[in-house]
C-alpha cells in the first residue's frame, strides 16, 4: 500500500470511528427485560456476583469456588420425595447474545498469493449465540456446559466448548477435581469474564485455551494449590479407532501418548493476588505452507509465568499476566523457539450504567520470527478502551476503539505472513445474557 492509500485508508478509519462512537450515544433505549439461569435459580440480582457484566466480584468468585451453588441450593430442585433425587425444579438454562458493528483496517490475507480482501465497516450480527446450563447434582457434583449456536458467522453448526463435572470434596479429601472440557487458562484470568471485546491474546497464541482433561485443586491455608492433565492438542481433533477391525464405535481425542501437564501456586502477598504458573506438553511440528499444517515428529513446549491482580478502592480492578513460552524443535529441529506475551487491564466500574475498561496486549515473537511461517503473526502492541453502558444489569451497550501500535511489514519470504495489516478497529453493540 503506498503512503497516499495508507493516509486515505486511516482519515477514513479515523471519521467513521467519531461517527460510531456518536452513533453509540444516541442509541440508548428505554427499556429491556432480561434474567440470567442463577437469578432465576436463587431468585437475586446480578449484582450478587458480578461487579458488571461479565466481569465477577468477590462473592462471584466465591460463588465459582464453591462449586457454582448457594447453601440453599436445595431449595430450587423438584420436591420428589426421594432423598437419592436432587432434580432442579426447572431446567436451568441462559442464553448470551453479541451483536457489534466495526470499522476495522485489518484484513483476510491469502497466505500463498497475497491477495486480500477487506472491508471497511462491517456488520457482525449475531456475533455470538451461546447456550448455558449448570445446576448442582448432589451435595458435592455439580455440572456446567455451554454450546455456541452460532458464532463470527459461522452459522449452522453447534459447537461445545466449556463441559465439565466437578467434585468439591473428592474422597472426603478436601481436594476438588473438575473433569471435562475447559479452559487452561481459566486458572489465572477467565477469558469469558472480560469487559473488553478484544480477548487476552497470550492465551490464544500460547494454546492455553480450550483442552479435554481433569483438574485437581486444594486451599492450603492461604495458599491455592491447582494441578491439571489435559490431553494437550485442543478440542477439534478426534481419531477413529479401526486397528481391531471394522467399523469400531469409539475414537481417540489425543493425538499423542504424552499429556499435557500443568498446574499453578496462587495467594495473596500483600493484598495483591499472585500466581506462578507453568505448562509442559508436546505438541506436533510445524509443516507445510507457513507451518499451518500438523506434522509427526512430537516437540517440547513449555510455557510458565506470572499473573497479578488487586482493587484499588471499591471501584477498579486491575490484572496483568506475564507469560514466557519455550517450543523446542517445533519449526527445524536442533533449535530452540522462544517467545513472550502479556497483557495488562484496568476496569472502572464507575457507576451502576457505566463501567470502562483498559486491555494492553503485547507479544514478541523472537526466535518464530522471520521464519516464513504464521507464526510470525505472535507479534502484537495494541492498546484497546473499552465503554460499556448498561441499559439493564444483564443487557450493555459496548464502545470499543483499538489502537495498533506496531508497524506493519512488507512480504518478504516465500509466505505472506506477519504483520502485513494494522489491527485498528472501533465497534460498538450489544452484549445479553437472559
Amino acid at each position: 500500500m503506498n503512503n497516499q492509500a495508507s493516509i486515505v485508508s486511516k482519515n477514513h478509519f479515523a471519521v467513521l470511528s467519531v461517527f460510531l462512537l456518536i452513533l453509540s450515544v444516541l442509541m440508548i433505549p428505554t427499556k429491556s427485560q432480561a434474567m440470567p439461569a442463577f437469578a432465576r435459580t436463587y431468585n437475586m440480582s446480578c449484582t450478587a456476583c458480578h461487579s458488571a457484566f461479565p466481569r465477577l466480584n468477590e462473592f462471584g468468585e466465591q460463588f465459582t469456588s464453591d462449586n457454582f451453588r448457594l447453601p440453599n441450593w436445595k431449595d430450587s430442585t423438584l420436591d420428589s420425595g426421594d432423598d437419592m433425587l436432587a432434580l432442579p425444579s426447572t431446567i436451568p438454562l441462559g442464553i448470551r447474545a453479541q451483536a457489534f458493528v466495526q470499522s476495522r483496517e485489518a484484513e483476510t490475507v491469502d497466505i500463498s498469493t497475497g491477495e486480500s480482501i477487506s472491508a471497511d465497516t462491517d456488520f457482525q450480527s449475531p456475533y455470538l449465540i451461546k447456550l448455558l446450563s449448570s445446576a448442582p447434582l448432589s451435595d458435592h457434583i455439580s455440572y456446567y456446559f455451554y454450546a455456541i449456536l452460532a458464532e463470527k458467522g459461522d452459522n449452522g453448526s453447534v459447537i461445545v466448548e466449556d463441559a465439565w463435572f466437578s467434585h468439591d470434596d473428592v474422597f472426603g479429601t478436601n481436594i476438588g477435581m473438575m473433569l471435562g472440557q475447559f479452559q487452561v487458562s481459566d486458572l489465572m484470568f477467565p477469558r469469558e469474564t472480560r469487559l473488553t471485546f478484544q480477548d487476552f491474546m497470550v492465551y490464544r497464541m500460547a494454546g492455553l485455551t480450550y483442552d479435554r482433561g481433569v483438574v485437581f485443586d486444594y486451599a492450603a491455608g492461604p495458599v491455592d494449590l491447582s494441578f491439571g492433565l489435559v490431553n494437550g492438542n485442543g478440542i477439534k481433533q478426534n481419531h477413529t479407532i479401526n486397528s481391531p477391525g471394522y467399523q469400531r464405535p469409539d475414537h481417540l481425542f489425543d493425538n499423542n501418548d504424552n499429556k499435557a501437564v500443568f498446574g499453578r501456586l496462587g495467594g495473596e502477598v500483600a493484598g495483591v493476588n499472585v500466581g506462578l504458573f507453568g505448562y509442559s506438553a508436546t505438541q506436533k511440528n510445524a509443516i507445510g505452507v507457513a507451518g499451518m499444517d500438523s506434522g509427526n515428529r512430537d516437540t517440547d513446549k513449555i510455557s510458565y509465568g506470572i499473573d497479578l491482580s488487586g482493587k484499588a478502592g471499591n471501584n477498579t480492578y486491575w490484572f496483568a499476566q506475564f507469560l514466557q513460552n519455550d517450543w523446542d524443535d517445533f519449526i527445524n529441529t536442533n533449535t530452540e523457539y522462544s517467545w513472550f506475551g502479556s497483557f495488562v487491564g484496568i476496569d472502572y466500574i464507575h457507576s451502576d450504567r457505566w463501567a470502562y475498561s483498559f486491555l494492553y496486549n503485547y507479544a514478541d515473537a523472537n526466535d518464530l520470527k522471520n521464519t516464513d511461517t504464521v507464526y510470525e503473526g505472535i507479534d502484537i502492541n495494541s492498546v484497546t478502551l473499552s465503554a460499556s453502558y448498561y441499559f439493564m444489569r444483564n443487557v450493555k451497550g459496548v464502545i470499543e476503539l483499538n489502537y495498533d501500535l506496531l508497524d506493519t511489514v512488507d512480504q518478504t519470504g516465500t509466505y505472506w505472513t506477519g504483520h502485513l495489516t494494522g489491527e485498528n478497529y472501533a465497534l460498538i453493540g450489544f452484549d445479553a445474557g437472559f
